[in-house]
């Protein structure tokens, strides 16, 4: 059956082997798979899930592949897919233009003006200096505050397009507010541009820090925050426990919040650093309304 020139498909366990063989190499290599293999009760038609493809063989309809019953784990869950673009957007965004976007650009960057303002103005930075033994100075309020900007850059993502140029302009006004902040206090302009370049070098390294922990486990988050938002500067571990646990909820209650609320207001609220009510992180709570719907 075997002829000169056919390319044989010959399925062993889990995958395919391709090989072109001539005259007389098909009987010697089905010998060996048996040599190798002697010891198991290996039946050709019933271990190989693949096709026998043969000059002048007819392949077989409805053939069963490989098929596995592994559940999906958190990291394996489905990704929302892609919005679908065409080919002029993609041309444009490659040469560094924003193509069209589902909402106007200007609704978009003033609700990621509200969105770093809800960062700044909403989070108790007093609370976070005494909790976690911080000093109250520029440098301590900027690491707590890109923590909050990256929770909201990791929401806003997951909104396609829109939620990546919104996005980008959260960061710049983040830049903006800390060379205005920088102004105020009285810091020269040589020393700001030498903070501004070593905070940006924190700024991206601290991303990729915190989304490594965030899709991992909760020692790599708070390695992640012990370098980042401490310094490397803390004895006490029950403060990265304590930061951990709000990293955590806080991305849960993001995640609980409507994409497209976010893209037109930019609201956004934050759980305490220290909740009174375990029970509330739960489940959000519902509205309540009156008798008129109010």
């Amino acid at each position: 059956s075997c002829q000169s020139g056919v390319t044989q498909w010959i399925a062993a366990c889990s995958g395919l082997l391709q090989t072109t063989v001539v005259q007389g190499q098909c009987r010697r290599m089905l010998y060996g798979i048996f040599q190798r293999h002697k010891t198991v009760r290996f039946q050709l038609p019933n271990a190989c899930s693949g096709l026998t493809q043969a000059h002048g063989a007819t392949a077989q309809k409805n053939r069963s592949f490989y098929n596995t019953n592994k559940h999906l784990t958190a990291k394996d869950s489905l990704q929302p897919t892609e919005e679908k673009v065409g080919a002029f957007t993609r041309i444009i965004e490659a040469m560094g233009f924003t193509g069209p976007l589902k909402y106007s650009r200007w609704k978009i960057k003033v609700a990621a003006l509200r969105m770093y303002t809800c960062c700044v103005e909403k989070t108790d930075y007093e609370e976070f200096f005494n909790r976690c033994h911080m000093p109250d100075t520029l440098n301590s309020w900027f690491l707590v505050a890109q923590l909050h900007v990256w929770m909201c850059l990791v929401r806003m993502k997951q909104e396609g397009r829109a939620g990546k140029y919104m996005c980008r302009y959260i960061v710049h006004c983040m830049w903006e507010d800390v060379e205005q902040r920088g102004k105020l206090m009285g810091i020269t302009s040589a020393a700001l541009k030498e903070d501004l370049r070593s905070m940006v070098e924190n700024f991206y390294a601290a991303l990729f820090g915190y989304d490594e922990g965030i899709l991992s486990d909760d020692h790599v988050l708070a390695a992640a925050l012990w370098r980042n938002l401490f310094n490397r500067n803390c004895e006490d571990p029950r403060h990265l426990e304590l930061l951990v646990e709000y990293v955590r909820k806080q991305v849960q209650h993001l995640d609980a919040l409507s994409g497209e609320e976010l893209l037109l207001t930019g609201e956004v609220s934050w759980r305490p650093l220290v909740e009174s009510d375990a029970r509330s992180l739960l489940k959000p709570l519902s509205p309540v309304y009156n008798d008129e719907g109010l």
